[in-house]
């Protein structure tokens, strides 16, 4: 086989990996050129790229038929609706509250439930499908501030059972769900957007008290899980989870069965890079077990990671099969929640928000 013919292949392959950030509230050059040159798999969106449900109905259908074009596939769209403070979907998206008060509601099933499915009909209807949620981790004290809000409460078997509910209520309409931070975030005693936090609780704790509801949410068939950006000492002394072959391979793949996406948290986030820069974060987040690589905000970094892995790839430091087996996961995926050339209803979109019929007369937010 012809040698260039197949690095672009491996190429393409690990283009797929990358989750990534865009600039603006339209599709950019730079944008276009991951989808095309570098194949990227998907894009994550926030309110910086979010002006009404008009605009961003467009933003994704023009990133989709580029998708489409350049490589016959459609994107992952992601974004972190998780109700609350942590909402990109502002109105006349419908508003929830947090994961605190659905734990705190009278009924708070119920409440999990109709988050899920409202939030679902609204992000489909616009071309996003994936929401980077639930948050599953487990309230030990009092939460650290970019936490708070962001929690379902302190019973882990309750914190299962609200995830799951927004998990299938998610899935059963059509959004990918993805349940974070692995293996539990609920002790963090700092942020890790800017530091690399140390989770001191012994194998036992973290057993009863933290993988509980990421157990339901793979029983719940979740689609993704995403790895936190702490240390924990009692599973791994050196490695933050999303680095930690133990932790995503060992534990989550081997012994709790979980068979989706595994997705990182933002590379750009202090906690990785700071100590280990982000190509190489994001290369030893691929080789531990990571399908999905975010890059949140500096899209060049994107070519610097992909040709890290590639470098590793080639020089066998990280085995071939790891490639197949994430960009596998990812087709299965794709394949489950998407078609291929379905175009997104922009009439659709104007009658369901009561916007003005003329787009050009819809303000920015709807």
């Amino acid at each position: 086989m012809n040698p260039t013919l197949e690095l672009n292949e491996m190429d393409a392959k690990i283009g797929q990996l990358f989750m990534a950030g865009i600039p603006g509230s339209s599709l950019d050059e730079g944008t276009k050129a991951l989808i095309r040159d570098l194949h990227i798999g998907g894009v994550i969106l926030f309110s910086r790229n979010i002006e009404g449900p008009y605009q961003l109905a467009n933003l994704c259908r023009d990133m989709q038929r580029a998708a489409l074009e350049y490589q016959g596939q459609p994107l992952l769209i992601a974004v972190d609706q998780e109700g609350g403070r942590i909402a990109r979907l502002p109105p006349p998206f419908t508003q929830f509250p947090g994961n605190s008060e659905i734990g705190q509601d009278a009924h708070p099933n119920e409440k999990a439930v109709e988050f899920g499915r409202v939030t679902a009909k609204e992000m489909k209807l616009v071309g996003l499908n994936m929401d980077l949620a639930p948050v599953v981790d487990v309230k030990k004290g009092e939460p650290e501030k970019h936490l708070r809000g962001r929690v379902f409460g302190d019973d882990p078997a309750e914190v299962g059972r609200l995830g799951s509910a927004v998990i299938q209520s998610l899935q059963d309409n059509g959004v990918m769900a993805v349940a974070k931070h692995f293996p539990g975030l609920g002790l963090a005693e700092m942020d890790p957007h800017a530091e690399l936090p140390t989770i001191d609780l012994d194998l036992d704790g973290i057993e009863k008290e933290h993988l509980l509801p990421f157990r339901r949410a793979i029983s719940a068939g979740v689609t993704g899980i995403m790895t936190s950006h702490a240390v924990y000492p009692a599973l791994d002394p050196e490695c933050s989870a999303t680095l930690s072959q133990s932790i995503l391979t060992g534990i989550l793949r081997e012994r709790m069965g979980f068979e989706g996406l595994i997705l990182s948290d933002d590379l750009e986030m202090g906690a990785i890079a700071k100590k280990w820069g982000v190509p190489d974060g994001a290369s030893r987040a691929f080789a531990a077990g990571v399908d999905i690589l975010l890059v949140c905000k500096e899209q060049r970094l994107i070519a610097e990671c992909l040709r890290e892995i590639r470098a590793r790839l080639l020089r066998k430091e990280i085995a071939v099969e790891r490639l197949s087996q994430s960009t596998n996961r990812i087709l299965k995926a794709k394949a489950r929640f998407l078609k291929k050339g379905e175009d997104i209803p922009l009439d659709k979109v104007i009658g369901y928000f009561n916007l003005e019929k003329d787009p050009a007369s819809v303000p920015p937010g709807g």
